[in-house]
């Protein structure tokens, strides 16, 4: 029993100690507002990218669609650079290159070996500030891009996502999907294309974030270099800010009785990214569990929804989420299920939600709170996930939040608290409510709101 005792406080001691020796995350902001961040270590890799507060939310209906569409050219060659002459250069640095678009932020970044960092700043630079946009580029990515909305259609999960949003913020500019229409892409011109890198591609919009074997000092002088002339505003003088997303509870189905499967997407709001209350509710998505039904464990499971789900074959898959904006959120669950068990399903998944209001245990938080911490930790892995971190950190928050302090908050984290943050965004709340597949089982919109309270005497 002694050297157990022994063997939990090292191992404890050794979990607290790595959370405080990750290497500190220098911030320096140049002139033009441009912010160079990087976590320095020994790695003989680093990963460098930049993250620009740029996506479908600042988009209007015209426009929709054109940050993916600007993603896809920013490969195809810069004025330095022209056609594939930028891509051979990456790849003769043994790099990998890639970048992704999403609703309020947009990302380019390399990975590459350290002693290449200067290199790679330049690359990245000639990229944001250069971008041909060929006009047979174009005409070319465009064909690339609708093949890929047809692919898009064929994954209901996602079209479930986008009907949610659609319904959720209707009207505002979150209810546009990331990839824009088939009639926007159809219409986009160069012009559309070079409005939107000259209104956003700016440097006080963006974060140079870095991480592995660089020195942030050679990593600011290599910003100062390449960056410098980055102006700050765009031609017109001002850069679009965000506009308020009302959330609706109003819901969107989409009935298809051919389909095998039924996708249903059900979300109240939730919080900004800055909310405290983020993470009380991660700590509710962690009791509530995950279920697939390749997963292994059975009735046995410690998640409710997901030993319900198995005994009585209710779906699929189920998986909660937590999806914030700046300002507002998506708080819900989503799960794939046969046309017959719909019914039954959703209301496994409502009472979850109504047990998590009045009666969370301490010991399913306690659970929740190591698997928090566990996907916490790996976060570690591997520089692109340590520079994805600084870098979103930085738009979202302002700074980067060590994770010393994000275990500090999950371990704040108690019974009471996930009861009550739970009752101030779940209960008796409105839902936005999306629905793909053969839906015939799912009930009226009243009856699912009625769902949303337990009525206690």
């Amino acid at each position: 029993a002694a050297l157990l005792t022994v063997t939990r406080k090292r191992g404890a001691a050794s979990y607290a100690q790595t959370l405080q020796n990750i290497p500190e995350t220098h911030v320096t902001t140049l002139e033009n507002g441009l912010r160079v961040a990087s976590e320095e270590s020994n790695q003989p890799t680093c990963t460098v990218g930049l993250w620009i507060q740029a996506g479908s939310r600042y988009e209007d209906a015209k426009t929709n669609g054109a940050g993916f569409f600007v993603e896809h050219m920013a490969f195809k060659g810069t004025k330095q650079r022209p056609g594939s002459a930028f891509e051979k250069e990456v790849e003769s640095l043994g790099a990998h290159l890639s970048g992704y678009t999403s609703r309020e932020q947009t990302a380019f970044y390399i990975k590459a070996l350290s002693k290449d960092m200067p290199k790679v700043v330049e690359l990245l630079s000639d990229l944001v500030q250069n971008c041909a946009l060929e006009d047979s580029q174009i005409e070319k990515e465009r064909r690339v891009i609708l093949k890929e909305l047809k692919e898009m259609d064929s994954s209901l999960e996602d079209v479930a996502f986008d009907y949610l949003h659609a319904t959720a913020y209707q009207g505002t500019a979150l209810a546009h999907t990331v990839e824009g229409t088939t009639e926007n892409i159809k219409r986009l011109t160069r012009a559309d294309l070079a409005s939107y890198v000259d209104t956003h591609f700016k440097a006080p919009r963006m974060v140079l974030a870095a991480a592995g074997g660089i020195s942030h000092r050679e990593l600011v002088d290599a910003a100062k270099q390449h960056f410098a002339g980055m102006p700050v505003t765009s031609k017109e003088g001002s850069v679009p800010a965000l506009t308020h997303c009302r959330f609706t509870g109003s819901e969107i189905r989409a009935r298809d009785d051919a389909l095998p499967l039924a996708h249903i997407a059900l979300a109240v709001e939730g919080p900004g990214w800055a909310h405290p209350d983020n993470v009380v509710l991660n700590v509710a998505n962690a009791i509530i569990g995950r279920y697939d039904r390749t997963f292994g464990g059975g009735k046995n499971q410690s998640c409710r929804v997901a030993a319900l789900a198995e005994e009585h074959n209710l779906c699929h898959s189920f998986e909660p989420f937590n999806t914030s904006y700046s300002d507002t959120g998506l708080f819900g669950f989503h799960f794939v299920s046969n046309p017959l068990s719909i019914d039954d399903m959703m209301f496994c998944a409502q009472g979850e939600w109504m047990r998590l209001c009045t009666s969370t245990t301490e010991s399913e938080v306690t659970r929740a709170k190591n698997y928090l911490r566990n996907a916490m930790v790996a976060q570690l892995d591997g520089t692109t996930r340590v520079c994805e971190n600084i870098g979103s950190h930085l738009l979202h928050y302002g700074r980067r939040i060590p994770l010393e302090e994000w275990d500090a908050r999950i371990s704040a984290v108690d019974a009471g608290m996930v009861r009550d943050v739970c009752s101030k965004y779940i209960y008796d709340k409105c839902p936005a409510i999306a629905a793909v597949g053969p839906i015939e089982q799912l009930l009226d919109y009243n009856r699912i709101r009625s769902g949303m309270y337990w009525v206690r005497l």
